[in-house]
């Protein structure tokens, strides 16, 4: 009986966790295959935005292995809007620090950091936005990067 009574503690534990996440409006990871980048490999996410209003943040989440041989990742970052409106940004992800000190959360070899990228934008018209990333660093196959993420969230009022 104390084992079911645990298992049902864990679970309420997680449904709490989860609903305190209320400002969330999207939330993926995509998968590298092998954990090696090849530079041809667009990652590819898509969202409906229904809020003109509201303030968001975006961000650029990175999940990597501590073999990743650099303390950067530069990213091509492409957006579309449900216009017809597109943009490409250059943006470093900075993954550690200048002794090499991994930045983000770590358990074992897994490092996760999330990178702001837009804050405190509105997107300006409701329907479906896509945005892509392709790694831009000087090789063809990055080792390393196992998951790549996008997050948008409501900006907290201030």
């Amino acid at each position: 009986m104390k084992k079911n009574n645990l298992i049902f503690a864990i679970i309420a534990i997680a449904i709490v966790l989860v609903s305190c996440d209320r400002n969330k409006v999207y939330e993926e990871y995509v998968e590298i295959e092998d954990n090696l980048w090849q530079n041809k490999n667009i990652v590819k996410f898509e969202f409906e935005v229904e809020d003109t209003a509201t303030l968001h943040n975006v961000y650029i989440n990175v999940r990597h292995a501590t073999v990743y041989p650099y303390n950067n990742l530069w990213l091509f970052v492409k957006s579309s809007a449900p216009n017809g409106h597109t943009n490409v940004d250059t943006v470093e992800c900075v993954l550690a620090d200048n002794s090499g000190k991994w930045l983000g959360d770590g358990l074992g070899d897994i490092w996760d950091i999330q990178i702001p990228w837009k804050l405190s934008i509105r997107f300006p018209v409701k329907g479906k936005y896509i945005v892509e990333y392709q790694q831009g660093m000087r090789v063809d196959a990055l080792p390393g990067i196992m998951d790549m993420g996008l997050r948008v969230e409501k900006a907290e009022a201030k």
